[in-house]
């Protein structure tokens, strides 16, 4: 069975072609601009690539047929007809507390989507002009909703409530929710794969770190606490996010710098991170270039990372009680082999012990720790859409 994945935008919108069964990719690709001029973009193996091209698209259903025209094209497509997809799978950023798994669907899921809303005001309303355009250019057609938030359904109230006025939680929902948790539940089954475990039976504290970072505890398969929050601004700075800080500060500067919060609500979001404290850039590879030049602030600001996912991974492993692998994953735990080193550096107290030849590499599924280390550091590359395509396979065969 194929499955179409689709990660809708307000004004783009991403999309893979996949058998989740042998984990193939048949095509992906792109489509921009939508509601403005259209532009198209289609990448299969052995086919021709079509990059940027013009394609009107008024609305979110234009761009899902230019991407079922491509996929289905007699010269240059992957499948002779639609029928071969076989169901469509959607990444949806917030399901709240209503979902902890994904779901098939109709009604009453679009209606709680869209009661989501205000958690996530940027993301779901795109989400769910996806999921309508597709229902409309592919009647009868399977939906699923995958949501990045439902892995972390499974934390205990001692993990996902802040110590607010209680009333904050029963009327507003205002409680931890995290993210990224279609990635940490990738990579949790892929390590204990490769640990020769079932996931039930192992301890493990997925590093998804790339310009948005996160850290998940993840305890016989299930999300026990991670720390990105209510938004996906707290926990460990980030490319252009501060991460966690002392609240206090935000009255303190907006009163001596005359700001609106949304005005430092912007400046947390999209002017901190390594990037505010580095004062160039949120790219690590900049960071690294710079450091290696003498840069001290770049220095800094790779190393105040390094030490606040560290502490993260300390931190979960006391709350498991103990800890079988460590793993990195996403754009910079795949690839900045210097991030790595740092943060396992000093965790050799806890069984961890890093193999600095295992560690030279880049976008590899392999393990990075010594023989000998009692917890495992393992690299495995995160593939979300593919995890999307296998939650959606599993949920149409029921």
């Amino acid at each position: 069975m194929n499955i179409l994945v689709i990660n809708a935008g307000s004004s783009s919108l991403k999309y893979q072609l996949l058998d989740p069964e042998s984990g193939v990719l048949l095509a992906k690709g792109l489509c921009e601009r939508i509601g403005i001029d259209g532009k198209f973009t289609y990448k299969a193996q052995g086919k021709k690539t079509l990059d940027a091209i013009d394609i009107p698209m008024p609305t979110h259903s234009e761009a899902i047929q230019a991407v079922l025209d491509a996929l289905a094209d007699g010269e240059n497509g992957v499948i002779s007809s639609m029928s071969e997809i076989g169901a469509v799978g959607h990444r949806v950023v917030h399901g709240g507390e209503a979902f902890n798994k994904s779901v098939l669907i109709d009604g009453a899921v679009l209606q709680a989507i869209e009661d989501c809303i205000p958690l996530a005001p940027l993301h779901n309303p795109a989400n769910l002009t996806g999921i309508r355009a597709c229902q409309k250019v592919m009647p009868g057609v399977p939906m699923v909703a995958v949501f990045d938030t439902a892995f972390h359904q499974t934390m205990p109230a001692k993990a996902y409530m802040y110590a607010l006025p209680y009333a904050w939680y029963e009327e507003d929902k205002v409680r931890r929710y995290g993210f990224h948790g279609t990635s940490h539940k990738y990579v949790a089954g892929r390590a204990a794969a490769m640990l020769g475990k079932k996931p039930e039976e192992v301890k493990l504290i997925s590093c998804h770190l790339g310009n948005g970072s996160s850290i998940a505890a993840v305890d016989s398969g299930k999300s026990v606490d991670t720390s990105m929050g209510f938004t996906p601004l707290a926990g460990v700075p980030m490319g252009t996010r501060s991460g966690d800080l002392d609240a206090g500060i935000l009255q303190y500067e907006m009163n001596k710098r005359g700001m609106g919060i949304d005005e430092m609500l912007n400046v947390l979001n999209k002017k901190s991170g390594v990037e505010g404290l580095s004062l160039v850039s949120s790219d690590f590879r900049d960071l690294e270039n710079a450091a290696g030049k003498g840069d001290a602030k770049a220095a800094l600001a790779q190393e105040k990372f390094a030490y606040e996912v560290k502490k993260y991974v300390g931190a979960y492993a006391a709350a498991m009680g103990g800890v079988d692998a460590v793993i990195f994953t996403a754009g910079v735990g795949e690839n900045d082999k210097a991030v790595r080193s740092m943060v396992c550096q000093g965790l050799e107290y806890m069984g961890v012990k890093l193999d600095a030849a295992a560690n030279d590499v880049r976008g590899k599924e392999t393990v990075l720790s010594a023989p000998d280390s009692k917890v495992k550091v393992l690299l495995i590359p995160t593939n979300e859409e593919l995890m999307i395509a296998m939650d959606t396979a599993e949920i149409v065969k029921q």
